[in-house]
């Protein structure tokens, strides 16, 4: 597997890659309005906040789907955090995010597919813990009420399993295959309030 390139994350930074500059465009454009007096319309504040949004979400998914390099392709752990905080301001989700300052490119791309499968149990918010011990990455979903798709989940604890994917639960499928191109054994708990993936 690791001999092939990875063509689903090749996909990932060019779609990423091509869409960052125009949302980027956009959100200059709203700031040049905003300095020229037209900031109070709540038309401009909605196009202020879904750019915001757009933006917050394409960094994430630039990590979580894009291609992660070469194995010492490093991130800083403020740009992870500054990824996090936008991604989830005013949000139902609050993340808490303890790592080393320096972490592999690599290592974030897996941890952030681990939450997007944490928050597919979260519909309706929670708290989610990412910590990066010595060796391994624990990752915990908590909420008062949790959905579980025990298909997916199984996805997880048993690669060999045949399930139907859609767009909406695509990063199980690649969560499954990045743990196994990185040579990692997952675990997964899942209990009546909480979700523990370990690896």
């Amino acid at each position: 597997m690791s001999d092939k390139p990875d063509l689903t994350a090749l996909l990932g930074s060019r779609i990423c890659h091509d869409l960052i500059s125009p949302i980027g465009a956009i959100g200059n454009g709203v700031e040049l309005l905003m300095m020229d007096g037209m900031g109070s319309s709540p038309e401009l504040a909605l196009i202020v906040d879904s750019v915001a949004n757009a933006n917050a979400r394409i960094r994430f998914f630039r990590v979580a789907f894009g291609a992660a390099g070469a194995s010492e392709q490093r991130i800083g752990r403020a740009e992870v955090v500054s990824i996090l905080s936008d991604l989830t301001r005013g949000g139902r989700q609050l993340i808490d995010w303890q790592s080393p300052t320096d972490l592999s490119r690599r290592e974030v791309k897996l941890a952030f597919l681990a939450i997007l499968c944490l928050e597919s149990a979260m519909p309706h918010g929670g708290t989610l813990s990412i910590d990066r011990g010595d060796q391994r990455w624990t990752l915990r979903g908590e909420a008062g009420r949790l959905r579980i798709d025990a298909d997916l989940w199984e996805l997880l604890s048993n690669p060999a399993a045949a399930v139907d994917i859609g767009p909406g639960q695509v990063h199980f499928a690649l969560l499954r295959d990045e743990i196994a191109r990185q040579h990692r054994r997952l675990t997964v708990e899942v209990g009546d309030t909480a979700v523990r993936l370990s690896y």
